[in-house]
């Protein structure tokens, strides 16, 4: 029978992966940087196809093998295989990663709607000064034409009675009785107290 020939260097049996797992959880760095090397490949692989991103892959593969490192001595062989156990590891720790990254960009996304939204005293605030300056239209339109004019002119234009008498071409007194016989009846209307 012939001999395999071999490019490069000659093949080594692959260490058994159970008696090296069984090693690192009596603490053997040795056994550890053994179990590293061969299962390093396969973790990254399905990490990478949950993850998808390199860099995230990478650490999530690091996380996994220091808790291989740290849980080895949970291993259970009548269980199943030492890298199904850590392949499983490695899946769970993925979808942890995503839920972990989905969570956050819910969160962020709450948070800046909430960011946009008045808050409730302003919303308050606004809906109580659009019901008053309804109702103070309201309370204009039962005044005399000459009153409203008067009312307009000195409250809301900002005239002095002085200046809304000529406006008006009005004596000043006229404008005076007016504007107070103006503002009683407002007063009255919006139900404001003396």
């Amino acid at each position: 029978m012939k001999e395999p020939v071999f490019i490069g260097r000659k093949p080594v049996a692959e260490p058994d992966l159970e008696e090296l797992v069984g090693r690192v959880a009596l603490g053997d760095q040795e056994a550890f940087a053994a179990v590293y090397d061969v299962v390093a490949g396969p973790v990254l692989g399905v990490v990478r196809s949950v993850l998808r991103d390199r860099a995230q892959s990478e650490e999530v593969m690091q996380e996994v093998l220091v808790e291989v490192w740290r849980t080895a001595p949970r291993y259970r062989s009548d269980r199943g295989t030492a890298i199904n156990w850590i392949l499983t590891l490695a899946h769970r720790r993925a979808v942890d990663r995503v839920r972990s990254v989905e969570a956050s960009a819910e969160r962020e996304h709450k948070a800046a709607l909430l960011d946009q939204l008045p808050e409730y005293d302003e919303v308050t605030e606004q809906v109580q000064t659009r019901l008053e300056r309804e109702q103070v239209r309201r309370c204009l339109r039962t005044l005399t034409e000459l009153q409203h004019q008067a009312v307009t002119l000195a409250y809301y234009r900002g005239l002095t009675y002085r200046q809304v008498a000529e406006a008006l071409a009005l004596p000043l007194g006229t404008v005076k009785t007016r504007l107070r016989d103006g503002l009683i009846r407002l007063r009255d209307c919006l139900g404001v107290t003396a």
